[in-house]
């Protein structure tokens, strides 16, 4: 049958069994919004208030629910917001379907009115992308596109949609998607059994997992592995919830901002075992001393990644579920107990610790923690308020945990926390931000009180960009340029303006009772929580230093002794 090219949009998106899409309407692209007022009955259009914030609702819808997100724009300006949204998704590959429209063939490259090459634009932070000019080619593009945004390593893939090709007609078929078949699995059986030989020669295993453990939805496998080679396990911000952070054998986040148990002990093994984790330099810190004397095994679907950042013994590439239980099926019962008392000894000897006297973000995040059970699905800004999060609140399971872990985006969470919602609509879902980051994006609010979405917005306010800050304390002889935020801006006046409820919170008295309002709340809720400028995050690991080296507060009072 013919239809519309608009109308093939929507068809394609219902092929692929789309059911939300995020967005922000435009000139160009209204062919495509008077589709979505026809389907209105079959795909939910969420409108934002910025291109940025449907980017990031789609990416966060993206992540909670393991399906390709969608987000639309118009031409130029519209689709140029998008940008850090894209780019966000594509540092944490992250399936997300970017679908613009642009002025009409007839006039590209003649500077018309919104006129932008967002193809060009947008090359190198897309994992593909295309222009449409003619209508028939719409559905063939809008397949693969999805098809792309999941295959293999995930990532976004941007449509930008000529207008003429959105007015014309063309033939359209339905069709069933297409399964992902393509065979990813480039590893063999003697690689297999080269890395069972590697642990059955170690005496200190340890396991660190990265995001892509979570692309894999490999958790069952990863714990029955774990279990076979008996070692501790760690992970990346990106790989929070692959394994159970309440397990005897997670001792927390490496890096930067890890704790002294996984730092240490990944510096101590004898074989380290990478599962989807890129080797970010936050994590590795000085390259040349990370796990020096350590064998290292590295599963990544993405060989382009092997032998990156780190020089590995063994890369496998493939999907990591199905490397692991390879692996696991083939191989003896490994017990290493004086490797794991060793690792319990640190985790015994250098907990986590905070001011308990006053109101910090650490008590925030472990009363919310308490409150909900462990089961909440928490988006994070950057900043200190990320790495808290991080170190706190116990993920136990994939896909709890939204954060911009590559590209590091201020703004990032609230948007992301909308998505979330309308994709598991029956889970408590909190962001944590921090007032730096939290002032970027803050007029989604307006989006969450429009559809009275009950996300719970928890503003982490020290009236200062406290990571920053805590460089320069640190690093820059305490010059604090530009980093002060003592300001006349009142956060909870902001949201009731802004169509929410919110609660200011100054004390740790308050903290229990702001949050079990915010979880019996019907709609979207901000609590305005109060802590000192210079509240620090710790352990923490200096720029370019080995992570052996890692520090916390008492280890800097010794220091000052």
């Amino acid at each position: 049958m013919k239809l519309k090219g608009s109308d093939i949009v929507v068809e394609c998106l219902l092929e692929q069994g789309v059911d939300t899409v995020f967005g922000y309407p435009g000139g160009t692209i209204l062919e495509v919004y008077d589709s979505l007022y026809k389907y209105q009955d079959k795909i939910n259009h969420v409108l934002t208030s910025h291109e940025q914030g449907a980017a990031h609702a789609a990416d966060g819808y993206a992540r909670v629910t393991g399906k390709v997100g969608v987000a639309m724009a118009t031409s130029g300006p519209g689709a140029t917001n998008l940008v850090t949204g894209i780019a966000t998704a594509y540092m944490d590959s992250i399936p997300v379907v970017f679908i613009t429209a642009n002025v009409a063939a007839s006039s590209l490259g003649k500077d018309g009115f919104q006129e932008i090459d967002i193809k060009g634009v947008t090359i190198p932070i897309t994992k593909h992308n295309y222009i449409v000019k003619r209508a028939k080619d719409i559905a063939p593009t809008i397949r693969r596109a999805f098809e792309i945004a999941k295959e293999g390593r995930p990532g976004p893939v941007l449509i930008d949609i000529t207008k003429n090709a959105t007015i014309e007609s063309a033939e359209y078929e339905s069709k069933k998607p297409n399964p992902i078949t393509a065979n990813f699995d480039e590893y063999t059986d003697k690689q297999i059994d080269q890395a069972i030989k590697m642990i059955n020669e170690a005496q200190k295993p340890f396991v660190f997992v990265g995001g892509g453990a979570i692309a894999s939805e490999c958790s069952t496998e990863l714990r029955a592995f774990v279990e076979k080679i008996d070692a501790p396990v760690c992970d990346s911000l990106m790989g929070k919830g692959a394994f159970d952070g309440l397990s005897p054998r997670y001792c927390g986040m490496l890096g930067m901002h890890g704790t002294k148990a996984s730092n240490l002990g990944v510096s101590k093994c004898d074989l380290l075992v990478v599962i989807g984790a890129r080797f970010s330099d936050r994590v590795t810190g000085n390259t040349k001393t990370f796990a020096k004397d350590a064998k290292i095994i590295q599963l990544d679907i993405d060989d382009a990644e092997i032998n990156k950042n780190i020089h590995v013994n063994l890369g496998l590439v493939g999907d990591a579920k199905h490397i692991l239980r390879a692996i696991t099926d083939k191989m003896t019962q490994q017990n290493h107990p004086a490797w794991m008392k060793t690792i319990r000894e640190y985790k015994d000897r250098f907990p986590l610790k905070y001011d308990t006297d006053k109101l910090t973000c650490p008590y925030i995040i472990e009363q919310i923690d308490l409150l909900t059970d462990s089961e909440a699905i928490i988006s994070t800004d950057v900043g200190q308020h990320q790495m808290w999060t991080a170190q706190y609140y116990h993920f136990r399971h994939p896909r709890q945990f939204l954060t911009s872990g590559g590209l590091g985006t201020m703004g990032y969470g609230l948007g992301a926390a909308i998505g979330a919602k309308y994709g598991a609509p029956n889970k408590p879902v909190f962001n944590i931000a921090g007032d730096g980051c939290f002032r970027m994006n803050l007029n989604e609010l307006a989006t969450a009180s429009r559809y009275n979405v009950p996300i719970i917005q928890v503003v982490i306010n020290n009236q200062v960009l406290g990571m920053v800050r805590q460089w320069q304390t640190l690093f820059y002889g305490k010059r604090y340029s530009n980093t002060v935020l003592t300001d006349k801006v009142d956060f909870v006046k902001t949201a009731e303006g802004l169509g929410c409820e919110a609660i200011s919170v100054r004390t740790k008295e308050e903290v229990v009772p702001a949050i079990k309002h915010a979880l019996e709340a019907k709609g979207p809720i901000v609590l305005d929580c109060h802590i000192d400028q210079d509240d620090k995050v710790f352990p923490m690991v200096a720029p370019g230093a080995a992570i052996s080296k890692v520090f916390d507060a008492d280890d800097l009072a010794k220091q000052k002794q």
